[in-house]
């Protein structure tokens, strides 16, 4: 009796993931209300494209440069690295899953900004800040990339490779609106469809029983610092960005001086954003891991 309890609250439960979805869809549908169907929402947000004009230029071509990179041949090369690490820990369900976060994130975002999301004129735009955006597909193929690496790398590891794809990724969705790609809003809605995807493909995990519990590790303090580090960076940046966002809303939007208010407030909320997700998503697998397929053995009774 004693060993069952032990047993089954031991076991890892879906309850988190179910709440990460659900919290990614109401926020997600309250970030297109409030920031897309709404003039002032339109209006803030262009008023940041209007201060990114105010850039060095050789920031733009940095981040029009970075940009360039991600291509469907660059897509298709991390999704096939994706694969053949789920693969090469012998988890054929896992690089399944892993490879469809990153496939099924560009279906729904294409879906949604092409077909279900309309941005509808409520101001005069001037310039290329017409048509779809809303949600960014750079922002959502470097987000689930993230998560796809996250679930396919060891937990041993994982620290390691966040050490460097966070940064990345994070730096994606910034970069975007730096370029004037994309607005706040497309960042966000790209993190948020990374983060429920991400969540469904740990539900479908747990349900397959390939969770369990990872030991502890030998030095667990580096990886302690690094998600102290990243959680400082995101408060920091959450801050700034939130207080120069208050602060421009009181003051004219049209001015040249408020508009790099609204740019330097975007950025760095974008950037706090996709830094938020990740670690909220890491958070949810605390202490836990993808353990391998149990395999078959063949017993013979003697004749």
């Amino acid at each position: 009796m004693l060993e069952r309890m032990s047993a089954s609250s031991d076991t890892p439960r879906s309850t988190r993931w179910w709440v990460l979805i659900a919290v990614s869809v109401a926020l997600f549908i309250a970030v297109y209300v409030l920031m897309v169907l709404t003039p002032l929402g339109q209006a803030f947000e262009n008023t940041g494209l209007r201060g990114a004009d105010q850039v060095a230029a050789t920031d733009v071509d940095e981040a029009n440069e970075t940009l360039g990179l991600i291509t469907i041949w660059s897509l298709g090369i991390a999704t096939l690295v994706v694969a053949i690490v789920g693969l090469a820990r012998r988890q054929l369900l896992l690089a399944v899953l892993a490879v469809g976060v990153i496939v099924g994130g560009q279906i729904v975002t294409q879906s949604l900004k092409r077909f279900i999301l309309p941005r509808p004129e409520l101001i005069e735009v001037v310039g290329d800040f017409k048509g779809p955006s809303f949600p960014s597909g750079h922002t959502t193929i470097a987000m689930t990339v993230l998560v796809a690496v996250f679930l396919v790398v060891p937990y041993r590891a994982r620290g390691i490779v966040m050490f460097f794809v966070v940064p990345w990724a994070a730096g994606i969705g910034a970069y975007t609106l730096i370029a004037k790609w994309h607005r706040l809003s497309d960042t966000i809605g790209a993190d948020l469809v990374a983060l429920a995807l991400g969540s469904l493909a740990a539900i479908l995990l747990l349900r397959a029983g390939r969770i369990e519990r990872a030991p502890k590790l030998r030095v667990p303090a580096l990886r302690t610092i690094l998600v102290v580090g990243l959680a400082g960076l995101t408060t920091l940046f959450a801050l700034i960005g939130a207080l120069l966002a208050a602060a421009s809303l009181r003051m004219d939007l049209r001015d040249p001086v408020n508009e790099w208010n609204v740019y330097l407030a975007v950025t760095t909320l974008a950037t706090a954003g996709s830094l938020l997700t990740a670690l909220v998503y890491w958070g949810s697998w605390r202490r836990l891991d993808v353990k391998p397929a149990a395999v078959r053995t063949a017993v013979t009774a003697d004749a």
